[in-house]
């Protein structure tokens, strides 16, 4: 009966309604099957992910971001375990300029909406890591940015392809088997692999993910923490007051960001144990190797530490393994301990990626980030680009580049490198008139954000024209590439540059240095080269330096060594707007390197220029020559005559006419005069000001 009924279906008629309806019936698993192109595809909805997304949409390109988790910033909802943020919320500066704010905003994305400041999510100043999650998701909603949840990446390959970008696609596939095919590829998955050690008894070890974060479940213990970043010591400060000890134990010494200006070392915020070591009061630090260790468990559950040589040496109970007290009994961790944690921080997870991207050397330091150039592209594939805390490689413990308030300006430069390189628009600039270098460059060196956190990593690059008449202003460009600016921006550098950089002194950052020194800051002008804190640097190059010469640049130096260099003293206020000690000095050093006046003139000056100068200031030509010059009043010439800065030109004029003359007429005797509007020598900088 079931037959004869589904007979007529497969008739004449039924065949063809099959036919018919053929595409619809495999149109599902066809497009499950087949891979979706996009330009860019964006691998984590992180903080790095995001910004990389905002960038792409403004300009307008196809791109998509591929998250594991159901919601942004998945890293922040476990950790740090202990919820405190590290990244100072610096909710009032004083100043209302919104660039110099994002300077002390270290939370903060970029974007052009000022509801999404990370200061309207929370009043702390170090706030909860919930607070970053509510701020990353509506990031992402607000904005609209293409973000796909629940999709976990599992492999990355390469597929060459002559048609493309780059001469390869990027092949992802997710956990559901669906491929997804990339002309580039942004890589922003963070560091999420907890760093292990391999020695004997590592398997008593609780590791900093799992542990307990109640301190009720650590009161009356001896604890060892092996670690000395700050997820060491978060974890102690959670449970000191409740502990019979802690120890902590590394293989390097204590390195305190106040005193390695390093902002993923020890913050004074989680700092506490170093109180109670000092002050005598059972807590402890300890140096050694711990590949060199053993941990052994005895009966009763205690941990005690031995030396590895010790448990290799045979097959032996727990009680019968040699202990270093047994041969030195002042042996400093003779104690047993009832916890052993494991902190010893995270490493970028290789795992998903296939050998042929050529990631990792399999080097030490390769182990933990993946290797790229200072452009933030990979060194085995072009077109894959690290971004956000794994590219810190670039300028670990250098500079802020593994955190939210330096990653959102290098990002921004691996947008602008692409914009170029895919789209043929050029690094973004504005061109002025040479008069107007000063004031770009302070306006720079006391503002922006980007060169104040990345110091050292981003700087600002001023191209001159032809003749030094005007000049190119490109903002936030990495140092370490300038012998590739041109390929890398589409902007010429035919006629010299100029490179802005903020520095510390290169004596001042080090774990064993005192940075509380007496007569430790430097206020002299002719001492700025001394300058230990903070400070603008600025770098002249005739020529575009080459390959050879960055790579071969003096140690310690971010560029190669320039034609000219010039230190602005270091600010107590950061505030490098004085008249004498900061602009004055930056003027004449321009002024050397360009071999010209870029002071600004009254109409009266450039007159007597155009009489007795051969070359005018720039301003004169631009200005005066062209009928734009700053026209005098004729109380503003009384009060300059009055002040001796100006030669009254009406009583000259009459004194001449008694005597046949003119004015400015020089007899035959006479020395000539120095050309300028002011005849009387300036007796200080204030007055060439």
């Amino acid at each position: 009966m079931g037959l004869s009924s589904l007979t007529p279906v497969w008739g004449s008629p039924g065949l063809l309604l099959t036919i018919a309806l053929y595409p619809a019936l495999t149109l599902y698993p066809a497009k499950t099957l087949a891979s979706t192109h996009r330009d860019y595809c964006v691998l984590g909805a992180g903080p790095a992910g995001l910004q990389m997304a905002y960038f792409l949409q403004r300009a307008g390109r196809d791109y998509t971001v591929f998250e594991r988790a159901a919601e942004p910033g998945s890293f922040f909802t476990r950790y740090p375990r202990h919820r405190k943020l590290i990244s100072i919320n610096k909710r009032y500066t004083g100043r209302a300029n919104a660039e110099f704010n994002l300077r002390h905003d270290w939370n903060s994305l970029l974007s052009h909406d000022p509801r999404l400041l990370f200061r309207h999510y929370s009043d702390a100043y170090f706030p909860d890591a919930s607070d970053m999650v509510r701020y990353l998701g509506d990031f992402a909603t607000r904005l609209g940015l293409s973000v796909l949840y629940n999709t976990t990446i599992a492999h990355v390959t390469l597929e060459k392809a002559r048609q493309a970008w780059n001469g390869h696609y990027f092949i992802l596939t997710d956990q559901r088997g669906q491929t997804y095919q990339c002309s580039v590829l942004l890589v922003a998955t963070g560091l999420s692999v907890p760093n292990l050690v391999d020695f004997p008894g590592s398997e008593h070890v609780e590791g900093y993910e799992s542990v307990s974060v109640d301190p009720k479940d650590f009161v009356g213990q001896n604890v060892l923490i092996l670690g000395r970043g700050n997820s060491a010591f978060e974890t102690s400060e959670n449970i000191l007051g409740v502990t019979n000890f802690i120890h902590m134990l590394s293989r390097s010494r204590v390195r305190l960001s106040w005193a390695t200006h390093y902002v993923g070392d020890l913050r004074a915020i989680n700092n506490g144990l170093l109180d109670t070591y000092q002050l005598k009061s059972l807590d402890g630090l300890l140096e050694s190797d711990l590949a060199d260790l053993a941990v052994v468990k005895d009966h009763k559950g205690k941990f005690h530490i031995t030396l590895r040589f010790y448990v290799e040496e045979g097959n032996q109970s727990a009680e019968a393994i040699t202990l270093p007290q047994d041969d030195s009994d002042n042996f400093a961790m003779r104690v047993a301990y009832d916890r052993v944690i494991r902190c010893l921080g995270w490493n970028f997870d290789f795992s998903i990626f296939n050998e042929s991207l050529r990631l990792s050397s399999g080097g030490e330091f390769s182990k933990k980030y993946p290797l790229i150039k200072a452009s933030y592209e990979s060194k085995g594939s072009r077109g894959l680009f690290v971004l956000g805390t794994a590219s810190h490689s670039v300028d670990y413990r250098k500079s802020a580049g593994g955190f939210i308030h330096g990653f959102r300006y290098t990002v921004r430069a691996v947008h602008r490198l692409l914009e170029h390189r895919h789209h043929g628009a050029a690094w973004p600039c504005t061109e002025h008139p040479i008069t107007q270098l000063t004031s770009s460059i302070l306006r720079r060196v006391n503002e922006a954000s980007g060169l104040y956190q990345m110091f050292g990593v981003l700087a600002d690059v001023v191209l001159l024209k032809e003749n030094a008449t005007a000049y190119e202003y490109l903002e936030e460009f990495p140092v370490q590439m300038v012998a590739q600016l041109e390929a890398i921006t589409g902007r010429k550098a035919r006629h010299g540059l100029f490179v802005v950089n903020m520095e510390y002194g290169r004596n001042f950052s080090g774990p064993d240095k005192d940075v509380f020194f007496y007569e430790r800051s430097v206020g002299h002008t002719e001492d700025a080269w001394r300058s230990n804190f903070l400070h603008p640097v600025i770098y002249y190059y005739r020529h575009l330096p080459t390959e050879q010469d960055v790579r071969f640049r003096p140690a310690e130096w971010p560029l190669p060594r320039p034609t000219a260099i010039h230190h602005i003293v270091e600010d107590f206020l950061t505030d490098w707007t004085a008249p004498v000690n900061h602009i004055l000095p930056l003027r004449r050093f321009l002024e050397n390197c360009l071999d010209t006046d870029l002071r600004s003139f009254y109409a009266e000056s450039c007159f007597l220029f155009a009489l007795t100068r051969q070359k005018l200031p720039p301003f004169c030509q631009q200005g005066y020559l062209r009928t734009q010059g700053l026209v005098g009043t004729r109380s503003l010439r009384q009060h300059r005559v009055d002040s001796g800065l100006l030669q009254d030109y009406a009583t000259a004029g009459k004194r001449a006419e008694d005597s046949g003359q003119w004015p400015g007429y020089q007899g035959p005797g006479d020395q000539p005069q120095a050309p300028g509007p002011l005849v009387q020598p300036l007796n200080s900088d204030r007055e060439e000001l």
